[in-house]
């Protein structure tokens, strides 16, 4: 498995992590601790969570139960130093966090020390802002994207606030690295320009979703990721199953996510992306390739690319996923995407 610089810290991170959203809810505390082992037999070194999962579906009640699972399991094996492990602060507006509480640094240090108990751990390597205070064109909000009533002041202060608090988590040993989620370019180089005018932690990552069907990604914010060293890790980079081919012919398999949480998948399925996914699950299955192995493969070519988070809720899905990591996909491929992607470039 290939290794990635996280950033410019000293951490490597494999170029495949293993997401954990279903541990709790599609799947039990044993099967999550499973997954964990056979990932790291197969070369991932990466695990990503956050507070609020599971999220299939989400539910009060179910607030940092996947953390739990990853804790029993570093209870259990005591192998904590054999994983890098990501973690999310829960964003503004999210019915998880009293009253919707936007996120402050007061908010994430509280919010840490919850996530080191569940996780069991005294660090975390990655603590991310899951998304920002102000909002974004993330979570199919592009097409009414509007960020005129941005205070610029405030975003500022803000970023000082979370980089000034994450140096005191760096030096109290709490974080290594701090990361971004559902940012956009803008807000990635304030953070960037912040951390370098006062000598605070340097933004390692960003988390945004890039999926065949979710390229937005390939524009400013691929400038951004090479001349800052902020490199991708890509959610969703199946888009929810869809580029599997499982959700053909508006099938809803037993136990998937269209079946146990919501239809749309969360508004991915749709007259513009059933079109373009059934045009590349068909490129796959034309040059005899798996279509899931195909997608993520595709992630891996881009040159921002750190990190590319798999999910699975069976062993299957798993050893399937990971095998992509092995895919080189050919030019006659390439081409092939290619097209497609001029023929539907924003389907989501």
């Amino acid at each position: 498995m290939k290794m990635n610089r996280l950033g410019r810290t000293d951490i490597r991170v494999s170029e495949l992590c293993l997401g954990s959203m279903t541990w709790g809810s599609q799947n039990t505390e044993a099967e999550g601790h499973a997954q964990i082992d056979y990932a790291l037999d197969h070369g991932i070194n990466f695990i990503d969570t956050a507070e609020m999962y599971p999220t299939t579906p989400m539910r009060a009640e179910t607030f940092g139960g996947t953390e739990a699972v990853i804790g029993t399991w570093i209870q259990k094996t005591g192998r904590r130093d054999d994983v890098v492990i990501a973690t999310k602060i829960t964003g503004q507006g999210s019915a998880m966090v009293k009253d919707g509480a936007p996120i402050t640094g007061a908010r994430m240090r509280a919010a840490l020390d919850a996530s080191l108990s569940r996780l069991k751990t005294d660090y975390v390597d990655l603590y991310q802002l899951h998304w920002s205070n102000r909002g974004s064109y993330h979570f199919r909000r592009a097409f009414a994207y509007d960020p005129s009533g941005q205070d610029g002041a405030a975003v500022d202060d803000h970023i000082a606030d979370i980089l000034n608090t994450a140096d005191d988590l760096v030096q109290q040993g709490k974080i290594r690295a701090l990361g971004l989620s559902n940012e956009t370019a803008w807000g990635a180089t304030r953070f960037a320009a912040e951390a370098a005018r006062s000598g605070l932690p340097r933004v390692a990552s960003i988390q945004n979703e890039y999926s065949l069907l979710c390229r937005l990604f390939d524009l400013d914010l691929a400038e951004v990721a090479h001349h800052e060293d902020i490199g991708l890790m890509a959610w969703s980079p199946l888009a929810a199953g869809i580029l599997s081919g499982k959700y053909g012919d508006d099938a809803r398999p037993e136990g998937s996510r269209r079946r146990v949480t919501n239809d749309t998948l969360n508004g991915r399925i749709n007259p513009h992306s059933e079109p373009a996914a059934a045009a590349y699950v068909a490129l796959a299955r034309a040059h005899g390739l798996d279509p899931a192995q195909m997608a993520l493969a595709f992630c891996l070519t881009r040159p921002f690319m750190m990190s590319v988070i798999i999910g699975a809720t069976t062993p299957d899905q798993l050893a399937t996923n990971i095998a992509a990591a092995d895919l080189t996909l050919n030019q006659a491929v390439l081409d092939g995407i290619a097209e497609i992607h001029r023929a539907h470039p924003i389907p989501m």
